[in-house]
């Protein structure tokens, strides 16, 4: 029941926030929108490993397996991000601007990036499992979805919608 009411005061500031950044006019394309991305990008990658490391209660022996295979999958997913908030920068700069074409191009990324992330995990699954078994690799993939969920949810309300 507490989860529960955690879960549902989280969803309703979460659509609070979401609305007030819909509503909210977009900020102007200038070095202010370079800097919010720049801090965005640090703290997706920066916290990532914390938040694991958080959620997974690791031996000596399990952390030493885990964290090079898990690094390993974070430098190709940051990647990934890093090409999706590039995208998101050149948007915002030009979306008073954009044309039906520029409109589907904006929707493609979006779908190629997440295609890329899926296509990610089951690449680096079997390797989990490989290296920390079935049940501690499900885990760290399930906690890393997550965490890729919100900030997925951070990143789109500062996109303004294409109008």
């Amino acid at each position: 029941m507490r989860h529960t009411l955690v879960l549902t005061a989280a969803v309703c500031a979460l659509s609070a926030a979401f609305i007030a950044a819909q509503q909210a006019k977009p900020a102007p394309p200038s070095t202010l929108v370079e800097d919010v991305l720049k801090e965005v990008r640090n703290d997706l990658q920066n916290d990532r490993s914390d938040i694991v490391a958080k959620n997974l209660s690791l031996t000596g022996d399990q952390a030493a397996k885990f964290w090079p295979v898990f690094n390993a999958y974070q430098k190709e997913q940051s990647a990934i991000i890093d090409e999706q908030l590039k995208g998101v920068q050149q948007y915002i700069q030009t979306f008073e601007s954009l044309d039906d074409a520029a409109a589907a191009e904006l929707m493609k990324a979006h779908l190629d990036r997440d295609a890329r992330m899926v296509a990610l995990r089951q690449k680096w699954f079997p390797e989990f499992q490989k290296a920390f078994g079935g049940k501690l690799a499900a885990r760290a993939m399930q906690v890393d979805r997550r965490i890729s969920l919100v900030q997925q949810l951070q990143i789109a309300t500062r996109i303004p919608l294409v109008q």
